[in-house]
């Protein structure tokens, strides 16, 4: 006996009536673009928040970004301008072709690109605040041109202090020969409060915030080190011969008799 009889006006073929009153919202099947994943991961980050400024490592759950998980990480300062991946979605990991756990983020950049990264993420950890890329990776044999957006959302630690990040980094076309590395287009910074003020990223202000009184710009010529002063009374020598000449052998004196 079967478990259900289709009913009387039931026609040959056509779904049960029970199907056919089921919902189904079309933005779960919405084509996954950079926009819609960034747009989501700074709702969920707002959401997490809770009337605080900024939320804590330890409130983001990967089942609230179960739809741009693929594309999300979670950083650690390391140093001034430098962050690690201590999460990172399959997205990431496709298109270096490797585990990036433990990798620095910059490895996502050309080299000529990553002062600029490193400005502007060390103005993420310091302002607070939030920051938007625009990336793109240059065509190559095997390697089609990347568009990419990346989003930077600061985190307290469990300290309390904003040395970690929920980010997200979304590439659009085939990804090609990994790994694959982008040049940064443009940049914003955000504020997290709306209305407040922003800081603009630069060397100098990292400098400065850390308290490097040594610190120059990148691209700075750096200062000569400046010569020795002669020693009053002592004879001074340029060469290796003269400084040997300079030697004496001093005999002790003797006890008198």
């Amino acid at each position: 006996m079967p478990d259900r009889e289709d009913g009387p006006d039931t026609k040959p073929g056509m779904p049960p009536q029970d199907a056919m009153g089921r919902i189904v919202r079309l933005q779960d099947y919405e084509t996954c673009t950079p926009d819609r994943v960034l747009r989501e991961m700074r709702e969920y980050w707002d959401g997490i928040r809770k009337g605080r400024a900024i939320p804590a490592r330890s409130d983001v759950d990967p089942r609230g970004i179960a739809r741009t998980l693929d594309y999300a990480f979670i950083l650690e300062r390391i140093a001034p301008g430098a962050g690690r991946l201590r999460l990172a979605g399959r997205h990431l990991i496709d298109l270096m072709g490797m585990e990036v756990r433990g990798m620095p983020v910059c490895a996502f950049l050309n080299t000529s690109s990553r002062g600029r990264f490193s400005d502007v993420l060390e103005s993420v950890f310091k302002a607070p605040q939030m920051a938007r890329l625009t990336l793109q990776g240059k065509p190559d044999y095997g390697r089609p041109q990347l568009n990419a957006q990346m989003l930077l959302l600061p985190l307290r630690s469990d300290l309390g202090d904003v040395t970690r990040a929920l980010g997200c980094l979304v590439a659009e076309g085939d990804t090609g020969i990994a790994p694959r590395r982008f040049d940064i287009l443009a940049d914003e910074v955000m504020p997290i409060i709306e209305g407040g003020t922003t800081v603009k990223p630069s060397p100098s202000a990292i400098g400065f915030a850390e308290g490097r009184a040594d610190f120059k710009p990148r691209g700075a010529v750096p200062d000569k080190p400046a010569a020795e002063k002669p020693l009053r009374g002592f004879p001074q020598a340029e060469t290796p011969e003269e400084r040997r000449a300079l030697f004496r052998v001093i005999q002790p004196r003797q006890p008198d008799a």
